[in-house]
Order: structure tokens, then C-alpha cells, then sequence
């Protein structure tokens, strides 16, 4: 829980600023109508085409990348905050439920290519080095085809 005072068992819970004293974050309501511990959560995770590419071609433009923060700005992002950014809502949706790091895991997988979330603290040079050798093994297959 962020923002609780004395919740216990309210480990699922996002934004509770009205959550005092809770046990359970009985006082949550969720997408199906329940509340507490047995509530389901149900989200998007949305894929991101040829992701690698996307976000090489977004991060390698000067003054994007900074792998210091996950968002510094509007237009500047490390490699995760760009994989949520560039997923638009459901990609935002998914960082608020989660956090920055598992919600652009999950994005990764959905897109197709799974990612080992070391490579969200590599420096900006070895990031965009990485991300372009992978750009250019995506735009190598899609151009060989099925």
C-alpha cells in the first residue's frame, strides 16, 4: 500500500490516501464489485509492435534517455518508463497498479520478447546499445519474414 498508516494485509492495494487503520483494504472496491483480501484484479497488459525498434527509435533521440529515473519528463524516460509510456493507458494503468519495473516486464513479455529487469539499471550508454543491437535484430527478422 502506498500512502497507509497501520495496513496490514493490504499489500494489493494502489494510491489508499483513505486508508487508515485498514485491515485488509477492506474498504477497496475492485473492477468485479468485492472487496478485501478475495478481490480480483483484473488489468491489461498491453503489447507494444516490434517494441525493440519503438523504443530504440524514441530513446536514441537526444535528451530521451536518462536510465537514472524511470520518467524525468514528458519526453524523457529510461528504458522501462518508455515500454509504459509508450504503451499509453493500459501501460500507465499497470504502473500504478505495480510499479515502473514490473509493468514494463509484463509489456516486454506481452510484445513478444521477455526482458531481465538488470538490463533497467544498465548506464545510458550501454542501455541504448543494447536497445539499438536488439532494434536491429527485430528489423532483420521482420524483414526475412515468417
Amino acid at each position: 500500500c502506498s500512502r497507509c498508516s497501520d495496513c496490514s494485509r493490504c499489500s494489493r492495494c494502489s494510491d489508499c490516501s483513505r486508508c487508515s487503520y485498514c485491515s485488509g483494504c477492506s474498504g477497496k472496491e475492485n473492477v468485479d464489485g468485492r472487496t478485501g483480501d478475495h478481490a480480483v484484479f483484473e488489468f491489461n497488459v498491453p503489447a507494444i509492435p516490434n517494441i525493440h525498434q519503438t523504443i530504440y527509435s524514441v530513446a536514441s533521440q537526444p535528451g530521451a534517455l536518462a536510465m537514472d529515473s524511470w520518467h524525468k519528463c514528458d519526453n524523457t524516460h529510461c528504458r522501462a518508463g518508455w515500454a509504459v509510456t509508450l504503451a499509453g493507458k493500459d501501460g500507465n494503468a499497470l504502473e500504478a497498479r505495480f510499479n515502473t519495473e514490473l509493468a514494463a516486464m509484463l509489456i516486454y513479455r506481452e510484445s513478444g520478447h521477455p526482458i531481465s529487469p538488470v538490463r533497467f539499471y544498465d548506464s545510458n550508454d550501454d542501455a541504448l546499445a543494447d536497445m539499438k543491437r536488439l532494434a536491429e535484430q527485430e528489423a532483420a527478422a521482420v524483414a526475412e519474414g515468417p
